[in-house]
């Protein structure tokens, strides 16, 4: 069985084409920062890296770029589209509808598009790489894999809001949490890593273009930062993260600012790229390294926020055994993990900055040799968690 796996983000896509049950990957990709001009998709098949930089418009065009590299004659892994017997798709919002992964049919379509208003940045695109692939992979099954499932074990103390119940009853107004596939499957990597008895208690810190945090007990999510839409907690690419309500409200009702005005101002037009004018971390970072003031206040807020999360979770898990860093940033940059482990001594946290300097696409430990703590960075893979749970759908 062929699986294409395709992750719509808010910026990127990434694709990889496994054959199951073995799990090889026959190629992956990445296409990313979708919007610009300079935009560039990378196509990796046989060792061999094939790279291009062009306008990207949309996620559209981007998966239809990528379409043609798999149908390619000289790189392509496939030589007709009915090659391919399933198309996995990652889904950001599920709401109460989805706690598990389903076929796709017209239902299952319309609800995600009902639920854009709670992920505006990423229902949309993934709904667009559903109908792409639908039209481009006719006989493949289309299937949902949606990244609040694995937060359904949060307790209601966890995903509960201080507001009448009647809310959560009637409306589904409660915490769903999201990037789901990511965290469930560098904690399952760690738990292989340092065994069960020794990752009991663990925090899985997803940085991207979208941020998370999970605190994990026993293999399960009893809390996240991000709450009943993807733009809460952490500072992000270009939402803002956690804010005072009462700003919403003074924005609306002292500032003039419409309902759609104030969402796209606090979705596409804050966190890292409000307080800097770029989005993309390695543009920031570059930017501080050569001493701009800005970026480099916009990088310790954005720190800050992580280390308070993280002192957040080691109280609700009671302890913890190992942090883990994950997702573009939290892979490649040693700036941002040294940032945020830094003065954390008291809670058993230290970084050995040799370890931590090192690039690598392996699961490696970063943490001092005399830590208390396991740092660990475990490169994400939701496409093979998503193919695993497509492959499981497909044989139930």
């Amino acid at each position: 069985m062929q699986v294409l796996v395709i992750n719509s983000g808010s910026s990127s896509i990434k694709f990889q084409v496994f054959n199951m049950p073995s799990a090889a990957v026959k190629c992956s990709g990445l296409v990313e920062r979708i919007g610009l001009e300079n935009a560039v998709i990378t196509y990796k098949v046989n060792g061999e890296k094939h790279q291009k930089t062009t306008a990207i418009p949309n996620h559209k065009i981007g998966l239809e770029l990528v379409a043609n590299y798999l149908l390619d004659e000289k790189v392509g892994v496939i030589k007709s589209k009915d090659d391919i017997d399933a198309v996995g798709h990652r889904v950001v919002h599920g709401g109460s509808t989805f706690a598990k992964t389903v076929l796709i049919d017209d239902a299952v379509k319309t609800k995600i598009k009902d639920l854009f208003n709670l992920a505006p940045l990423h229902n949309p695109a993934n709904l667009e790489g559903i109908l792409v692939a639908e039209n481009i992979f006719t006989k493949a099954k289309q299937i949902a894999v949606f990244d609040t499932a694995f937060h359904q074990t949060m307790p209601s103390e966890a995903y509960k809001y201080a507001i009448n119940d009647t809310f959560l009853n009637e409306h589904q107004i409660r915490v769903y949490g999201f990037h789901g596939t990511s965290h469930k499957y560098v904690t399952e990597k760690a738990r292989e890593v340092l065994g069960t008895e020794n990752s009991t208690k663990l925090i899985s810190v997803h940085l991207g273009n979208g941020c998370s945090i999970t605190a994990v007990k026993d293999g399960k999510s009893i809390d996240h930062s991000l709450g009943f839409a993807p733009m809460n907690g952490l500072i992000m690419g270009t939402r803002c993260g956690d804010i005072d309500p009462a700003v919403v409200l003074y924005l609306m009702d002292s500032l003039g600012y419409s309902l759609k005005e104030t969402s796209n101002l606090l979705q596409k037009e804050s966190g890292m790229l409000g307080l800097t004018g770029f989005s993309d971390m390695r543009d920031i970072e570059e930017k501080a390294s050569a001493g701009d003031k800005i970026c480099q206040d916009a990088l310790v807020m954005n720190a800050y926020r992580i280390k308070k999360f993280i002192g957040s979770y080691i109280t609700a898990l009671n302890g913890v055994d190992a942090i883990i860093f994950t997702a573009g940033i939290g892979e490649n940059s040693d700036t941002i993990r040294k940032m945020v482990c830094t003065d954390m001594d008291f809670l058993g946290i230290k970084l050995d900055e040799e370890k931590n300097a090192v690039r690598s696409g392996e699961i490696r430990e970063i943490q001092a040799s005399d830590a208390k703590v396991k740092v660990m960075v475990i490169p994400t893979n939701e496409e093979l968690e998503i193919t695993n749970q497509v492959y499981e759908l497909i044989n139930s």
